[in-house]
């Protein structure tokens, strides 16, 4: 039996020792989470009336319930220890940014990519547009975004920053439209962590996935429109 094989599934104790490390850590993480939430909640670039660039923004610390699912799951491609951990798993801290409509994405990676420049963060590894559509996956390749397919209709855009080069703390910042976040959150909790044996619900996923698209270049064409009339959009208050 390979080495890989032998070691598929890792011991309580070896698990109970990698949350351990996490939670010596947390506090740190929560900081820099807190600081990436921040760039996004009190930046004017991004909330500038009429129309703010980022509708709202979410995030969290990775609970050590959701850890533990994980670390069994990625223990198949490799031993988890804790000097590998926080490289092995780079989602403990979480932002989801949510916008619009897709044509305001530009202008949200644009500013990610300033606020790298600028070394307040750096990335751990280069940006990645998860999508199943061409027309949406030739719009990031434009951009310079390494672009890639999933079977499963997932729609986002992943970036994976830390405070430091050399600093084990991350971030992963997901960048969505708010049509697709509802089809996220409905397949999350249908098939994660583990997929739904129900063939019915996994094809109805997919439909919502091609409605959410639908609705999103609706929306990119509702907003041309009333930019090209020179209409003032309404701002949130």
């Amino acid at each position: 039996m390979s080495a890989k094989g032998a070691s598929s599934k890792p011991r309580k104790r070896d698990v109970d020792r990698l949350i351990a490390t996490y939670v010596d850590r947390k506090d740190e993480f929560e900081y820099f989470r807190r600081q990436v939430a921040d760039f996004f909640l009190i930046s004017k670039r991004f909330n500038a009336p009429p129309l703010p660039l980022v509708h709202s923004v979410k995030s969290r610390l990775k609970d050590v319930v959701n850890l533990r699912e994980k670390i069994v799951r990625k223990w198949a491609d490799g031993p988890i220890t804790p000097t590998n951990l926080f490289s092995r798993i780079t989602d403990l801290g979480g932002v989801r940014v949510i916008h619009l409509y897709s044509q305001q994405f530009e202008a949200i990676h644009l500013a990610i990519v300033e606020h790298i420049q600028q070394n307040y963060w750096h990335l751990n590894e280069p940006p990645v547009a998860y999508s199943w559509d061409p027309e949406a996956t030739g719009y990031f390749t434009r951009l310079g975004l390494k672009a890639e397919t999933r079977d499963s209709y997932y729609t986002s855009i992943h970036y994976v920053v830390k405070p430091q080069p050399d600093a084990v703390l991350t971030c992963e910042i997901q960048v969505r439209t708010l049509f697709e976040e509802a089809w996220g959150e409905i397949d999350h909790a249908l098939n994660y962590p583990e997929p739904t044996d129900l063939l019915a619900c996994r094809e109805q996923i997919r439909v919502l996935a091609k409605l959410a698209s639908t609705g999103t270049r609706l929306a990119d064409a509702i907003f041309a429109t009333a930019t090209d009339a020179g209409m003032r959009f309404t701002a949130d208050g």
